[in-house]
């Protein structure tokens, strides 16, 4: 259960940013990305929408704080409920949750979860509590989003932060040849403000090369 005035924030946040679909712009099917090598194994005992904190502990995880919302939709805007979406990233010093960053591993901050996953409620909004995401050696900034419905996976995807120089050179980015794809998956992170300072809110609406007629 997300506490009351994190789900104000929320969706205050939501009414901020501008949806897929909005003002009649047709749909852009998310293109799909690779999973890479490193996702998390193994998961971390817990696998909540909030990274930033784990368990009771009093330490929050370093970083930026990142309220990252969305929607997942169909190419005729139906949303799709119940879900489930799950993202996982590097830390603030560029270290995944994977036994392949060898000694790195070391550096690796136990306050940032790695990983999380929710479900889309009956509007296909989904919400998670979690880090700008940083660059590390090859790749710009970027976090890992997968999609799952009835037990099965629907899209893997990443999406990335607008306005970062190092988009420009990233070889997965640019390797999406449809441009309105590429626009897709670059989100603008916005200061939340008064609301929460400091912090940034983005909002990526993930949407399914599917139709009201394609089974889900």
């Amino acid at each position: 259960m997300i506490p009351l005035s994190r789900r104000r924030f929320i969706a205050g946040a939501a009414g901020l940013l501008v949806p897929a679909g909005a003002m009649g712009a047709a749909l852009v099917a998310t293109p799909r990305q690779a999973e890479g090598p490193f996702y998390p194994d193994p998961l971390p005992s817990e696998r909540d929408h909030d990274l930033v904190q784990v368990g009771a502990a009093a330490a929050r995880a370093l970083g930026e704080v990142t309220h990252l919302t969305g929607r997942v939709l169909d190419l005729n805007g139906r949303p799709l409920a119940q879900a489930v979406v799950e993202i996982w990233q590097v830390d603030a010093n560029g270290i995944y949750l994977h036994p392949a960053e060898g000694a790195r591993a070391a550096r690796r901050d136990r306050g940032f979860q790695g990983y999380g996953h929710t479900r889309t409620d009956a509007r296909g909004e989904y919400a998670f509590r979690t880090l700008r995401p940083v660059a590390y050696p090859g790749r710009a900034p970027h976090i890992h989003c997968r999609v799952w419905h009835r037990r099965q996976p629907l899209l893997t995807t990443q999406l990335y932060v607008a306005g970062e120089a190092l988009n420009a050179r990233d070889w997965l980015l640019n390797h999406i040849a449809d441009e309105a794809q590429r626009r897709a998956v670059i989100v603008p992170f916005i200061a939340a403000g008064d609301t929460a300072p400091g912090e940034w809110q983005a909002r990526f609406d993930i949407v399914l090369g599917l139709t009201p007629r394609d089974p889900a």
